[in-house]
């Protein structure tokens, strides 16, 4: 008997299942990672086999049969064993899989391949992400292998080994209640973490300082942990998008960038970046370029609804950042042929949103076919405006050349949006983003 607490990965099974129609779909665990010599890494499951299975173990297989009547559900997991688990912890093993799980049948890992063939007998295909598994993929080419030989010649044509991710791309994107209300609470974690970040944050201090008291609120408030290394950079190195050196002083007048979001225990993420000043006073350039990204993102944010296509959220966005470039002399010439001739990539140069859900960079097309994708209720998602002003890259030929006193500010502004049947739900509202807030 499953426990209640699964009754949802039930219901995602139920739906992955029927749109596999007569393909059955192995998806595979993740294994433990090796960081050095005999040192692994936190064990961290794929995202696709959690969505379905709940289950936190490496090294297992789930196997989907929707060919079949009764076995629909079967794991392959790895069995008890009191003295691995002396060494690194607990194991459900095939009885505890089974009650607790939802299977309908569990059998050691070590009788995968021994069972495979037999189990997808019928199928018209399988669904498996090829190249990604290297110690299931032979397994599976075998027994398909075995399958296509059974098949006489009068048979109908099979369908192949296909990729699994469509169907479950497009029902990860769709979060349901339960997954929102999972991704408010590591929203709300985040962002108080932010906000005792920024009380603690002053000059003198080392970012690493910073990214240790923000990651401290994760643990204490219950997360798994960071969702993803921190961004924890002060002054120039703010520009450096994907900064986690996260280990230089923090000095007077400059502006520091935190991008940090946390995990919870089953693994929905927060993606949050705040910028403010170190000392609590902003100069005269960096208030100008903050209000300019603060702008850019409420005006997107604002446009987020059902209907509205991912792009837009973007180009609306785009377009201000651009303008208020212009107003202040580090861009010229018409918005439109800036954004034409790219002419602008020097000083913001990434998308303004991704999706985000189990994974950080969740899942998910931005397009179908040549058009953006429209968002719909359950879609959850960033608005990341930013501007980044340093030497690393050329000014376009006929744009103006960046005097000194700009030079070394980066600013970012990240919230997560959950889209609603009535317009949006900004998740991170907690993290206080108003300049005059960002000065106390």
């Amino acid at each position: 008997m499953s426990s209640p607490l699964f009754s949802f990965f039930a219901q995602r099974r139920e739906r992955f299942l029927k749109q596999l129609k007569g393909v059955a779909a192995i998806i595979p665990a993740t294994s433990v990672v090796t960081h050095h010599a005999d040192v692994k890494y936190p064990f961290r499951q794929n995202s696709n086999f959690w969505y379905l299975t709940g289950f936190d173990e490496p090294d297992a297989v789930a196997l989907l049969l929707p060919q079949h009547k009764e076995t629909r559900f079967i794991l392959f997991v790895e069995p008890k064993d009191p003295l691995a688990e002396i060494w690194h912890g607990f194991r459900w093993g095939c009885q505890g899989a089974l009650e607790y799980f939802g299977a309908d049948l569990v059998h050691p890992i070590t009788d995968f391949s021994e069972y495979l063939a037999d189990y997808i007998k019928g199928t018209e295909g399988i669904a498996f992400e090829m190249g990604v598994h290297p110690q299931i993929e032979p397994l599976v080419l075998d027994a398909w292998n075995q399958e296509q030989h059974r098949t006489t010649r009068d048979s109908a044509m099979k369908t192949g080994i296909i990729s699994p991710r469509p169907i479950l791309d497009e029902l990860r994107m769709h979060k349901d209640n339960n997954e929102i209300e999972r991704m408010r609470k590591a929203a709300r974690i985040a962002a108080e973490a932010h906000e005792v970040a920024r009380q603690f944050t002053r000059p003198g201090i080392n970012e690493r300082q910073v990214q240790a008291c923000i990651e401290e609120y994760f643990l204490a408030a219950g997360a798994r942990g960071p969702a993803y290394n921190s961004i924890v950079a002060g002054g120039d190195n703010a520009c450096v998008l994907h900064y986690t050196k996260n280990n230089a002083p923090l000095f007077n007048g400059q502006l520091l960038l935190v991008d940090a979001g946390c995990s919870l225990n089953d693994y929905y993420n927060s993606d949050i970046t705040r910028t403010f000043p170190i000392n609590g006073r902003f100069s005269a350039e960096q208030r100008s370029l903050y209000d300019i990204v603060l702008t850019a993102q409420k005006e997107a944010i604002a446009h987020i609804q059902p209907g509205i296509f991912m792009e837009e959220v973007h180009n609306i966005a785009l377009r201000i950042l651009i303008e208020g470039l212009i107003e202040i002399g580090l861009l010229k010439g018409s918005i439109d042929e800036i954004i034409m001739q790219g002419n602008y990539r020097h000083l913001y140069m990434h998308r303004t949103s991704h999706w985000l859900g189990l994974d950080v960079h969740d899942v998910g097309s931005y397009q179908c076919g040549t058009d953006s994708i429209k968002l719909e209720p359950g879609h959850i998602l960033t608005v990341e405006p930013g501007i980044y002003i340093s030497d690393r890259l050329p000014v376009p030929k006929g744009q103006p050349l960046i005097e000194n006193h700009w030079k070394g500010i980066g600013i970012r502004i990240e919230d997560d949006i959950a889209v609603t049947f009535s317009g949006h739900e900004i998740l991170s509202v907690k993290a206080l983003k108003d300049p005059i807030a960002m000065e106390n």
